[in-house]
């Protein structure tokens, strides 16, 4: 298990059109201080908690399917390795199953021997199973 990447699976009572949607809208699930922009390949934008920060570029998207944010800089301020995210990967694979979508959230590059796993496998278990999946099925997100 060393090197395994967090991931994690959410259900949504949604089409895959919608959640798609939703996922780029990361300010009303994440962080509400976000800058740039979350909608269309090469975008860039950052979350920003202060002290702590995340860079990142989509590097692909694929409508109702696929979404992957590449890290090109952050500030992890909690922990020693500051840069611990860099050159890391959020991929949310998106498949629509009847009247619902599955949501298979992946982290690579976040892997068990990462100084933050346990607080970012907390936080984007978090983020991704009640803040996400509440946005999509209600409309009411939880960000930070």
């Amino acid at each position: 298990m060393g090197n395994k990447d967090f991931a994690i699976t959410i259900t949504v009572n949604s089409s895959a059109t919608e959640a798609f949607s939703k996922i780029n809208q990361v300010n009303k699930w994440w962080a509400k201080k976000v800058s740039g922009s979350t909608e269309k390949l090469n975008d860039k934008f950052t979350v920003d908690f202060g002290k702590t920060y995340v860079d990142f570029q989509i590097t692909e998207l694929i409508p109702d399917k696929k979404i992957v944010w590449k890290v090109l800089d952050c500030n992890l301020e909690w922990i020693n390795t500051k840069k611990e995210w860099n050159d890391t990967e959020v991929v949310f694979n998106i498949s629509a199953n009847n009247n619902t979508t599955q949501i298979d959230f992946i982290h690579i590059g976040l892997i068990p021997s990462f100084e933050c796993y346990e607080d970012c496998k907390n936080g984007w278990t978090e983020h991704i199973t009640e803040s996400l999946t509440n946005f999509i099925n209600n409309g009411e997100g939880k960000p930070e």
